[in-house]
């Protein structure tokens, strides 16, 4: 029976009304105000208020732990369970955690405002989406911290500079990587001299490896084995396999991206009409499509028998508490080579989401539907984002294909 400390009572009544607003296990509900109570006493000892805490303290009281394997139900009394529960605790008290670092130096207040002025250029003049916009600041974090450990200014820089940063980056990225890494950094160069606090426009000045049109073969997978990971994933009923599974048949039936997945809520299913909506993650345009009998069953189904009790407008939900929306693509690629190791299905090439978009437009394909169509579904601005997968179609290719006369050589 754990020792009562009155004084830490009103931060553990806080705790266990979110364990019980968050529906964790028992685990959790018994193991981390062990290590809350832990730290609590610990800040006690100093006379440090819960509110002062950084994170160096965090970590200091971490390294004075001494863990041992203890017996009982939930045995877990590991570093890492312990900075959890000392996350969690301190998420509640703050609101946030950890912190959001202030930049303190010269230095890290003139990058800092760079950076910011950078990110409202990209949204109001160039209408970029939130995923180009972090690439972007990324980019120009790196180049000016790269820049300043080479006491190297911005309104100095030359292109053998930017030959030299280039080259540092590039040195264990592939070419594809290389020449994303240099388109991104063109726009930072951009912003840089439309500011004026580069003299020169050097963006024109800077290449990156060629990358010829429609030159990569997107990944694919057999339809019938598609058919054999929805089958099998059909065939678990935990909610787990409820949720996987209504999630693969959007994918296999939609062609959907994650981020549309993960973007789904509850009211973009109009169960009157038929119909489900779409917003597509890349190009910020949204669709209306039937809602087919396939999808619309294995949605009610997880609906009603594996989606847990939350507040989340999302339609699907992490499968353990805390009961929130999958915000992650490594959450859906784990998913995806999960069911596909169980039925015995390796992949070549990319992996992820998108394999299984590029399968069903090939399917399509196959089926004799315009590259307009196709595009629809997908969800494209132009055919020239959808020509990329007539590559794919090899089989109808060879079907067309002229024999050679004889005596000529391929």
């Amino acid at each position: 029976m754990p020792k009562s400390y009155p004084q830490f009572e009103p931060l553990l009544a806080q705790l266990r009304r979110h364990f019980r607003e968050e529906h964790y296990g028992h685990g959790t509900v018994w193991n981390y105000p062990v290590a809350v109570r832990r730290f609590l006493r610990a800040l006690e000892r100093r006379g440090q208020a819960v509110e002062s805490v950084t994170p160096a303290d965090v970590e200091r009281h971490l390294d004075s732990l001494r863990l041992k394997q203890r017996r009982g139900p939930f045995p877990d009394h590991s570093r890492r369970m312990h900075r959890a529960a000392i996350r969690m605790l301190l998420r509640l008290v703050h609101g946030s955690w950890p912190p959001e670092v202030v930049p303190t130096s010269p230095h890290e207040i003139t990058e800092c405002e760079i950076v910011t002025s950078y990110d409202t250029w990209m949204t109001d003049l160039r209408g970029l989406a939130p995923s180009t916009r972090r690439h972007g600041r990324a980019e120009a974090y790196r180049l000016l911290g790269w820049l300043r450990e080479h006491d190297k200014a911005v309104s100095t820089v030359s292109v053998v500079d930017l030959d030299a940063y280039v080259r540092e980056r590039g040195a264990r990225q592939r070419r594809t990587s290389i020449a994303l890494m240099v388109c991104t950094l063109r726009g930072v160069l951009r912003y840089l001299h439309g500011s004026g606090r580069m003299p020169v426009d050097l963006a024109p000045e800077i290449s990156g490896p060629p990358i010829y049109a429609l030159e990569g073969i997107p990944s694919t997978i057999r339809v019938e084995d598609v058919r054999r990971v929805l089958k099998a994933t059909r065939l678990d009923r935990s909610p787990l396999g409820r949720r996987d599974y209504a999630i693969l048949t959007l994918l296999a039936t939609y062609g959907l991206r994650g981020g549309e997945i993960m973007a789904l809520r509850l009211s973009d299913i109009d169960w009157r009409h038929e119909r489900i909506h779409i917003r597509h993650s890349k190009t910020g345009a949204h669709s209306a499509l039937p809602l087919l009998r396939g999808p619309a069953d294995a949605l009610l189904d997880y609906l009603k028998y594996g989606r847990p009790e939350t507040k989340a407008r999302e339609v699907f939900i992490r499968a353990c508490a805390p009961y929130r929306a999958i915000t992650a693509h490594a959450a859906l690629h784990l998913l995806l080579t999960r069911r596909l190791a169980a039925v015995g299905v390796a992949l070549t090439g990319k992996r992820g989401a998108h394999v299984l978009r590029h399968s069903r437009a090939v399917s399509l394909l196959r089926g004799g539907v315009s590259l307009k169509v196709i595009g629809d579904v997908l969800g494209h601005r132009s055919e020239q984002s959808t020509s990329p997968y007539l590559k794919l179609a090899t089989e109808d290719l060879r079907s067309v294909a002229l024999d050679l006369p004889a005596g000529v050589s391929p």
